[in-house]
């Protein structure tokens, strides 16, 4: 009876305990524990309403892009630069043919197209101004075959005026649309079903080929200027874009590309100092053969141009050594070491007879066969056929004052 009274007695005090202790205040709050990880995104909920529009902003400024207009639209202002441009070969690099007759390009000499074809059977004339001409057919082929490349006459090589094999067996898309067209797109998907690579907006190198599109310009010649670039390289796109080909002893003048202008002096110079791109470098085959060069040898090279030498005296010119027919663009002469269009490498060895080293790779220099042979020798030379020791003892110091004759004195400038 005793333990249980005691039982009891220790059970109301562990109760008395238990409820002073809940019955107390609470203590000081805890330190934070770390995050936990995000909880998965809840649903989306309900969209709301509209808001209201804002206000309209300012108008932006209006554009239209250029658009390209013709070279006839250029000639309503600029005609005395559109009549000496359209003499020059840049106009002719693509002819259409119209209605079945032959273009009226102004060398005149491409009257009749490929064997088995008509007029009717062509769409556009390559080319034909100065040295040869090839041919689109009305698929947008380019014609091959053993007669399919027209060579213009050439009085200097005794040559030409006939047909000439052109790719013979093959079959060739028309893809030079980058460098005889204008406003070309290698993207462009042509309005017919044709085999022409891509599209362009006029046929031939026309104003807006180097200029850019003229729309803006027309409408408003002071507020937007014509693209005018004087450096090269406009011209290096398509004059001078790849690695030199040689074969038959000159350079060629492949389907795409053609360079000669090798490190030197003249490499600093813009194709522009000499040559006045509206002009072309050279004029219709029925008017005069004048310059039509913005400079001239002699303007820079004075004192070699007063040297009163025999070539001179009979009319020979400076490009006549300095820049030989070393290119083939339709015909060459090889054992005349005449090709029918001039090279730009300009730097002479009088010391060097060869053109080529013994692998075919052109010399960086012209030799003494090139610059000398073309006239002297035994084919198609207007002068005297030399052995290579008289070439080279004249070629030593050519531009080289001339020594005093016996009995004279040097004379010595003021």
């Amino acid at each position: 009876m005793k333990a249980v009274r005691t039982a009891w007695i220790l059970f109301l005090i562990a109760l008395a305990l238990a409820v002073a202790a809940c019955s107390s205040r609470p203590g000081p709050q805890g330190p934070q524990g770390a995050i936990g990880p995000q909880g998965p995104p809840g649903p989306t909920g309900p969209a709301g309403e509209q808001g209201i529009a804002g206000a309209a902003g300012q108008d932006g400024v209006s554009f239209t892009p250029p658009e390209y207009v013709g070279s006839e639209t250029c000639a309503k202002c600029h005609s005395g630069v559109f009549e000496q441009f359209s003499r020059s070969g840049h106009a002719w690099a693509l002819t259409p043919v119209v209605d079945g007759q032959a273009p009226r390009i102004p060398s005149g000499e491409v009257r009749t197209p490929p064997q088995d074809m008509t007029w009717d059977d062509v769409a556009y004339v390559v080319g034909g101004f100065q040295w040869k001409a090839l041919f689109v057919d009305r698929d947008g082929f380019l014609v091959t075959g053993e007669a399919a490349q027209y060579n213009l006459d050439n009085n200097l090589l005794e040559a030409g005026g006939e047909f000439a094999a052109y790719h013979a067996g093959e079959e060739l898309p028309f893809d030079c649309g980058a460098c005889h067209a204008t406003g070309y797109n290698s993207r462009g998907m042509p309005a017919t079903e044709t085999a022409m690579v891509g599209t362009f907006t006029q046929p031939g190198v026309q104003c807006e080929a180097c200029h850019g599109p003229g729309s803006l310009h027309v409408n408003n010649p002071f507020a937007f200027r014509p693209i005018v670039s004087r450096d090269a390289q406009t011209c290096r796109n398509c004059h001078m874009s790849g690695e030199i080909e040689t074969a038959d002893g000159f350079i060629q003048h492949t389907d795409h590309e053609y360079g000669d202008l090798f490190p030197g002096k003249h490499a600093i110079l813009d194709c522009v100092d000499c040559h006045d791109p509206h002009a072309g470098a050279v004029v219709p085959r029925q008017e005069a053969r004048q310059s039509e060069l913005r400079a001239t040898c002699a303007n820079c090279h004075f004192r070699q141009a007063r040297e009163d030498k025999v070539h001179r005296q009979i009319r020979v010119a400076c490009d006549t050594c300095h820049m030989p027919q070393l290119i083939q663009n339709a015909l060459g002469a090889p054992d005349s070491f005449m090709a029918d269009l001039k090279t730009h490498q300009v730097t002479i060895n009088a010391k060097q007879m060869e053109q080529f080293a013994a692998d075919g790779s052109i010399l960086p220099q012209l030799g003494l066969n090139t610059t000398c042979r073309q006239c002297h020798n035994g084919e198609l030379g207007i002068g005297p056929n030399l052995p290579d020791a008289v070439l080279l003892n004249a070629g030593d110091g050519y531009h080289e004052p001339a020594a005093p004759a016996v009995g004279e004195s040097a004379s010595v400038a003021p």
